[in-house]
């Protein structure tokens, strides 16, 4: 923040900072957000930090521009009729994607409910990833928005709105995951590390932004909503067990996935060869320190029912490549306890 301020004050831009931000942003951080932005008769936005930080500016934006309650009149996909005030977002994690992406994801406590607003409008102006921004992260949290930037890549690789250009970038995304996150988690001041990550989150928000994403963060959405769950480490834990459903449908996919996370395949059948890849993500998961069930985390029995039914309400859902009923995703979520 400091790095920002001065560059601000350099360039005679006057500015008021906004600093109370969850960790799952919330509703109501927004509404004492837009407040401050309209006090103070604000113009412009700058996000600094990860996805939290990103996505209450988006919603701060959003407030601005338009009336009425934001879950009831604008969850969902393109929605929005104003634009936005201009968004400039420097972050600081290597995980969410963002900065560059068209999504929103808030969480109304009163509702226990996380949701996704989804517009164009929503995109940055500007966005920067500086590496040196990302240096002496926590490794807990390096872990997880790490796990997060993965999850993205993986989902919209094998998504059913998934092409050749989003494609490209999703699998050098787990490639550079693969390689870097490990390093990344363990010695948090190695740069190159840290730029591996940085170009990681990148470019599987930029795969995502296009080609959607799926019922592990339909599911993992419920975690945060309900429970407060930090998303990546809800999105690490859930991501083996909805990929070893979806295995059946284009083990191709997940064959290549499995050599972009470092896997020797050579003389297996494709079903075995799709497999290396779930056992590939669990390895790195667990390499990393993300916890290994959800029960471990405070998840309850009595909780999957009612997460089961609106994950597939939320948007990420339509996108998956297996379709499934609320049995399934109660069968998922029970397989991840």
């Amino acid at each position: 923040m400091d790095q920002v301020k001065a560059h601000l004050d350099k360039a005679g831009v006057a500015h008021v900072m906004y600093g109370e931000v969850a960790p799952n942003p919330r509703v109501s951080n927004v509404e004492d957000g837009l407040a401050v932005y309209r006090k103070e008769k604000c113009d412009l936005l700058v996000t600094v930090g990860g996805g939290s930080a990103h996505d209450c500016g988006k919603g701060i934006g959003i407030a601005a521009t338009h009336e009425g309650d934001l879950y009831d009149n604008y969850a969902g996909i393109e929605k929005l009729t104003n634009e936005l005030p201009p968004i400039i977002a420097v972050n600081t994690t290597a995980g969410t994607g963002s900065e560059v992406t068209r999504h929103c994801v808030l969480t109304n406590m009163e509702r226990k409910i996380k949701f996704v607003i989804v517009s164009w409008r929503n995109l940055p102006k500007v966005s920067i990833n500086d590496p040196e921004l990302m240096i002496g992260k926590p490794a807990a949290l390096t872990a997880s928005t790490g796990m997060d930037a993965l999850t993205h890549a993986v989902e919209c690789y094998v998504t059913l709105a998934a092409n050749e250009a989003t494609d490209a970038v999703a699998i050098r995304a787990i490639q550079l995951v693969g390689r870097h996150l490990r390093r990344a988690v363990a010695y948090g001041e190695d740069i190159v590390a840290r730029e591996g990550m940085a170009y990681a989150s990148l470019l599987a928000g930029m795969a995502f932004n296009n080609a959607g994403l799926g019922y592990v963060h339909a599911m993992a959405h419920q975690l945060g909503g309900m429970l407060d769950m930090p998303h990546g480490v809800a999105n690490a834990i859930l991501l083996p067990h909805v990929e070893r459903w979806n295995l059946m449908v284009n083990p191709g996919k997940f064959a290549e996935i499995a050599v972009a996370l470092g896997e020797n395949i050579d003389g297996l059948g494709m079903m075995e060869a799709a497999e290396k890849a779930v056992t590939a993500i669990e390895r790195l998961s667990s390499d990393v320190g993300i916890p290994k069930s959800l029960s471990a985390l405070g998840v309850k029995e009595s909780d999957l029912e009612p997460m089961a039914r609106q994950a597939l309400l939320d948007g990420n859902a339509g996108c998956n490549p297996r379709k499934g009923d609320v049995n399934d995703i109660i069968a998922l979520f029970k397989a991840a306890m």
